[in-house]
């Protein structure tokens, strides 16, 4: 009963923490690719919490063109922060090169889960909230547009009717199933 019956409540709350740290990080980094408002109160909100660590790095590490490569790094170490200390924390271990890419890949699914989740809200917002704009569609629609405008492109026109969200949707999951399981194959081949 001793370490093991502290252990499930300290990895939840390890693991809660740093996802929503790094979901903003994330966040913050997409709507600054996409050059979203950031007068809009929820970009001030992830601005203000992820603007302590990120101001240290940026001293270290320059952007790289549009690339806010701080960042990126943030994101990268702080992933690997939790992988590793979860992974410690059930007594398992893992070489330095597998928590790595175990990490990358964990990045990437968080990256195409958000990119998942909003498009879904987007395209149930516009059954609901046609004509009326808010803080929070219009950071979806800078978030999504770029990824719905690519789909729009390869889809021939049918009338009014936009398949976009459903092409997205169906891209991303295929993307997960396609790029995920070579990256966690290899990391289990290194560790």
């Amino acid at each position: 009963m001793g370490m093991n019956y502290f252990t499930s409540p300290i990895i939840l709350i390890l693991d809660t923490v740093f996802s929503l740290y790094i979901g903003a990080v994330m966040l913050r980094f997409l709507l600054q690719w996409v050059r979203a408002d950031f007068r809009n109160p929820i970009s001030k909100f992830l601005i203000t919490i992820t603007h302590p660590l990120l101001k240290i790095l940026r001293r270290a590490i320059p952007a790289i063109g549009n690339i806010d490569t701080a960042s990126l790094v943030l994101m990268l170490a702080l992933q690997v922060l939790a992988t590793g200390g979860i992974e410690f924390l059930q007594g398992g271990l893992i070489s330095v090169g597998g928590l790595i890419l175990v990490s990358v890949a964990q990045l990437i699914s968080l990256l195409l889960n958000i990119m998942f989740y909003a498009i879904f809200a987007r395209a149930l917002l516009s059954w609901f909230q046609q004509g009326t704009y808010n803080d929070f569609s219009m950071l979806l629609y800078s978030l999504t547009e770029p990824t719905l405008r690519i789909c729009r492109s390869m889809l021939p026109n049918l009338g009014g009717l936009d398949l976009s969200v459903i092409v997205a949707i169906l891209g991303i999951q295929v993307a997960q199933m396609i790029i995920l399981p070579p990256i966690y194959q290899l990391a289990s081949l290194i560790s």
